[in-house]
């Protein structure tokens, strides 16, 4: 901050004061040496927290050690991470993201089904057991709604992207 000539008053974690008029501030150069110094611009905690719920969502269903999301329940998860109730969590959110948890979920859960489909070391059932899905009908059900397409049919879009090198034709 002292280096873009601001005057710092007071330093803690996560919160900088200082001493210059509104209109003095300079917004995109604030973050971007923040960004170039590894840190992000948190506009207010109601923010911060619904980050926090973001990334967790996001490492339970990507980066999950479990062998299945049927074991875990999301809805408590974050509850237990974040100590606040779901009510509330669930209004911030669709407050500052324009969508509900439930489907910044799904839309999480479907992409983690569209990269398992594109490794194609799962069948369908095993992906949905792995995701957590009820039935194989409700994440072909949930899958076409977000994409249009079905999970089979993209599974088959997937293998015609490449031709095999001793196929390809020359021009």
């Amino acid at each position: 901050m002292e280096k873009l000539d601001y005057n710092v008053d007071k330093i803690e974690l996560g919160e900088v004061q200082i001493s210059t008029s509104e209109n003095d501030f300079d917004m995109e150069k604030i973050q971007s040496a923040l960004e170039e110094n590894g840190f992000e611009l948190l506009s207010n905690r109601n923010a911060n927290i619904i980050e926090q719920v973001k990334i967790l969502i996001i490492n339970l269903i990507h980066h999950n050690a479990e062998d299945s999301l049927s074991e875990v329940n999301l809805h408590e998860e974050i509850i237990k991470h974040s100590g606040l109730s779901y009510q509330y969590l669930s209004s911030l959110f669709s407050s500052l993201e324009g969508i509900t948890i439930e489907k910044f979920i799904i839309q999480q859960k479907i992409e983690k089904v569209k990269e398992l489909i594109v490794y194609d070391e799962l069948t369908i059932s095993e992906i949905a057991y792995k995701l957590g899905y009820s039935s194989v009908q409700h994440l072909s059900n949930q899958f076409k709604k977000v994409t249009g397409l079905s999970p089979s049919y993209f599974k088959g879009l997937k293998s015609h992207k490449r031709n095999p090198i001793d196929k390809i034709q020359q021009s």
